[in-house]
């Protein structure tokens, strides 16, 4: 079966998320993901959302955090409160799940405005919600988006959640108890960042594409892993069930959830 760019960055991001976790999730991206693992390696995944559900199980991509669907199936609904300061800044969430605007070098998370002005930016972005304690306290995080020189900044224009800071010791210095982010997928590749310098590294790629084009995308002289390692493409029972269930997102919602890459890939294809 020939897939997208998206549809291969969806597939990587599903399958990181293993069986049993708990994982708090964000709307668009990282929730059609989610979704894709619980429908298919990972039933037993346990999702968690800001407005209160836990061990959610929508048949279909929520269109917010207050959708009903996710109340109407989840094991428990609690309080945003407690959400936050029971389950989530005492660290008992294993996952946070991210999407972002920009993303800098060191893996800190703009979703706040385009542009150096914050009174009169260039594009005003949906905010914060919970997204600075999810990446603040979660054991680990991944975050997902598309890549592009606009995307991946060499400096993000404001820093919503903070991944590693500067670098070094950041995390601690600030007092952040999580692990910070463990992974950025994106629809080129993988990124993972370096023990030493916490800056991210491409680790994996997708097949047929270059280096060049991905370091073509970073708005930073992007560091290539050593290893670097070829990512499997999508198997048909993987496109099938991620097909399946993006056709239940309204065509015109405005979610971004069913947006696949105009360019559709056929296997190995570049």
């Amino acid at each position: 079966m020939s897939y997208s760019r998206d549809e291969m960055m969806t597939v990587t991001a599903a399958r990181s998320l293993r069986d049993g976790m708990t994982c708090f999730v964000g709307i668009g991206l990282p929730s059609e993901a989610a979704n894709l693992a619980r429908a298919t390696h990972a039933p037993g995944l346990v999702l968690i959302y800001e407005s209160g559900t836990i061990g959610a199980k929508p048949a279909e991509l929520p269109l917010s955090i207050g959708d009903g669907i996710l109340a109407e199936t989840a094991d428990a609904v609690v309080s945003v409160p407690e959400i936050f300061n029971y389950w989530l800044q005492p660290g008992r969430i294993d996952l946070g799940f991210l999407g972002a605007a920009q993303i800098d070098r060191h893996g800190n998370i703009n979703t706040t405005v385009i542009g150096s002005d914050y009174a009169q930016p260039a594009v005003r972005l949906p905010g914060a919600g919970g997204a600075p304690e999810i990446a603040g306290a979660c054991k680990e995080v991944i975050v997902v988006l598309r890549q592009s020189r606009r995307t991946f900044a060499e400096r993000v224009d404001f820093i919503t959640s903070v991944g590693f800071g500067d670098g070094r010791d950041s995390r601690r210095r600030l007092g952040l108890t999580g692990g910070g982010p463990r992974q950025v997928i994106t629809d080129l590749g993988v990124l993972r960042p370096d023990p030493a310098s916490s800056e991210l590294v491409l680790t994996g790629i997708y097949p047929d594409l270059r280096v060049a084009h991905v370091g073509a995308q970073t708005g930073w002289d992007l560091t290539v892993s050593a290893d670097l390692a070829e990512i499997p493409p999508p198997t048909d029972a993987e496109l099938t069930a991620l097909r399946a269930l993006r056709a239940t997102a309204p065509a015109a919602s405005g979610t971004g959830l069913a947006s696949p890459s105009p360019e559709p890939v056929a296997e190995g294809a570049a």
